[in-house]
């Protein structure tokens, strides 16, 4: 039964290549997948000719049980069900036995944030360089507006970068954006990021005089605006500066640092959703643990129960 059951691995692989073209990396994994759940059923007696859906699920969850990630064990699935799907085609089994089976559920990952004192001082330390009078001064206070305008506001950096001149000519507290699906939303500005905006333009205007741009941060290059990947890098050469751990800061940090900043001081996750442009509330979602952990302190603190507790300790 073993020999005949490599024989339709092989015919499988076959029919991969030949009728659909799979590269040799992708084939290469399907027998290494395809070989490890054959030695799986066959230390039960069993083969993937008379598997039942039960013997998969089994062999998925001691792949978990051996820590395979849940990436890891969907690719196993997905092989699984190409092979099941072949020999149904070829008259070599009467069902799919995968065909029940549910993909391994993903673990989400939290999102990478950075602390209020890490950005306070990421803050100060772009506050002290634009200080400095010396040649450059106008991409230091550059920096500093658009690190003010990305902490008061969660942009995306791709709405960052692009932002129109005209905001220059804007009063009041608030900022129009322009994001995914050309969808505008009106986000709140704070007063140290109304300053740096209007020092930046300041110097703006002195540095770019006759030539103007559209664009709130000009670039010769072909879009006209600065590259998000030049504002990133000087990020992260900024925070090496102020002594933070430069691999661990970006753009898309710094928003989830927003996010998560302003759920710690007690925003709602329905405002935060609205203030980050999601479309969908399970995209906020992923801050929730901020939210369960600031819930839990208030129990702590303030459920008669926890003070007794704290009392008798």
């Amino acid at each position: 039964m073993a020999d005949l059951s490599h024989a339709h691995i092989e015919a499988f692989l076959e029919m991969m290549s030949a009728e659909r073209g799979a590269a040799g990396n992708t084939l290469v994994s399907y027998q290494r997948d395809l070989d490890d759940l054959h030695g799986f059923l066959s230390a039960s007696k069993r083969s993937p000719l008379n598997a039942a859906s039960s013997d998969l699920r089994a062999y998925l969850s001691e792949l978990g049980k051996k820590g395979f990630a849940a990436s890891s064990q969907a690719r196993r699935l997905s092989a699984m069900r190409q092979f099941y799907k072949f020999l149904y085609a070829e008259g070599l089994r009467g069902d799919d036995p995968t065909s029940i089976l549910d993909s391994p559920k993903k673990t989400r990952t939290l999102p990478k944030t950075m602390t209020e004192d890490d950005v306070t001082r990421l803050l100060e330390r772009a506050a002290l360089e634009a200080e400095d009078p010396s040649d450059g001064r106008y991409s230091r206070l550059r920096m500093l507006a658009l690190l003010e305008l990305l902490y008061a506001t969660g942009m995306r950096v791709s709405e960052l970068v692009s932002l129109p001149a005209k905001v220059l000519d804007q009063e009041g507290r608030f900022l129009i954006i322009r994001g995914k699906g050309n969808k505008e939303r009106l986000v709140p500005l704070s007063r140290s990021a109304i300053h740096a905006l209007g020092r930046y333009g300041e110097a703006r205007g002195a540095a770019l005089g006759d030539n103007d741009s559209s664009w709130l941060f000009p670039s010769p290059g072909k879009e006209g605006f600065l590259p998000r990947q030049v504002f990133a890098r000087d990020l992260k050469a900024l925070a090496a500066r102020a002594g933070l751990g430069a691999a661990a800061i970006s753009p898309h940090i710094m928003r989830h640092a927003f996010a998560s900043h302003l759920l710690q001081n007690g925003a709602d996750l329905r405002v935060v959703q609205e203030l980050l442009g999601h479309s969908d509330i399970s995209t906020t979602q992923i801050y929730t643990h901020v939210l369960e952990e600031r819930l839990r302190q208030l129990v702590q603190t303030h459920h008669p129960l926890a003070k007794l507790a704290k009392n008798r300790d």
